[in-house]
């Protein structure tokens, strides 16, 4: 099972669904990785940080898939905002993976009290021209940060990669990323903990579509527009988490799973105008 593509601002192709692969690591998450990539995935998302990048690079080669089918994230660290540093932690980030290229590469947060972030862009621009990324984008940016980049070099990210799960809806920046013409994708789509799992309304969806709690709420993202990544280590959510095409939630039904919207939603309270990332 595949997911459909999606086309992004700058042309390039992007399934609408993939993994994500935050603690993911190791001899196991290799296993893991290779089961997925059996499965169907061809979206893998990770990120410098997830300290990763080397067995994500192996299990694209063990597959024994042509490298063109897949479509590779990662992600530049706060302390690499730099522009030199950036173009630098970006070559390094693709001889760990023994790849020749990003399918995407994304800044992973602003950091906009160290002010730097522009710097970066400015480099993932730079990185494009020379062929070491085909898409690239944010993460966990704000509007006035989006602005602020647009402005400085006149080229507007593809993506947006941002926490959204049902106590953490998001609707005001999903909708400034679409007026922009940014795809957003969502990171822990599922939130973390079962919580959401279990809230009422979404078992009462799961039995009326014959679906899985976790499938009605990956619908419920595609259905708003959203990419998302859910991160699973079990092989039979793996699967689930790729049968999502196969029936649509009502525009009533989305809006009833909006008011599950928490004031203090976030997971781990990870403001982008406030979060340091220190690594």
């Amino acid at each position: 099972m595949k997911a459909p593509l999606l086309t992004l601002n700058d042309g390039n192709l992007r399934p609408a669904v993939g993994i994500g692969t935050y603690q993911i690591r190791g001899g196991e998450g290799l296993s893991q990785l290779q089961a997925a990539i059996a499965d169907g995935y061809r979206l893998i998302d990770s990120s410098t940080n997830y300290d990763n990048e080397g067995i994500v690079g192996k299990a694209i080669r063990r597959s024994g898939i042509p490298r063109s089918e897949f479509y590779i994230t990662s992600k530049l660290p706060g302390k690499y905002h730099g522009y030199d540093d950036a173009l630098t932690s970006i070559q390094e980030s693709l001889a760990r993976m023994g790849l020749d290229y990003f399918d995407a590469f994304l800044i992973h947060w602003p950091l906009p009290k160290r002010g730097k972030y522009v710097e970066a862009w400015q480099a993932l621009v730079t990185a494009q021209k020379l062929g070491l990324i085909r898409s690239i984008g944010v993460s966990n940016f704000e509007p006035e940060h989006l602005d602020a980049i647009i402005e400085a070099t006149g080229v507007t990210p593809a993506l947006n990669q941002i926490e959204i799960h049902p106590y953490w809806v998001q609707e005001r920046m999903v909708a400034e990323n679409k007026k922009r013409g940014i795809v957003t994708e969502a990171w822990s789509p599922l939130g973390r903990g079962s919580d959401a799992l279990k809230e009422p309304l979404i078992t009462e969806l799961a039995e009326k579509y014959q679906k899985s709690a976790g499938q009605i709420i990956l619908r419920w993202h595609v259905d708003r527009g959203i990419l998302p990544l859910p991160k699973s280590r079990n092989l039979a959510h793996q699967r689930e988490n790729l049968a999502i095409f196969d029936f649509e939630l009502t525009e009533d039904e989305i809006n009833q799973i909006n008011q599950l919207n928490k004031e203090d939603g976030r997971i781990d309270g990870q403001d982008p105008n406030e979060y340091e990332e220190f690594e």
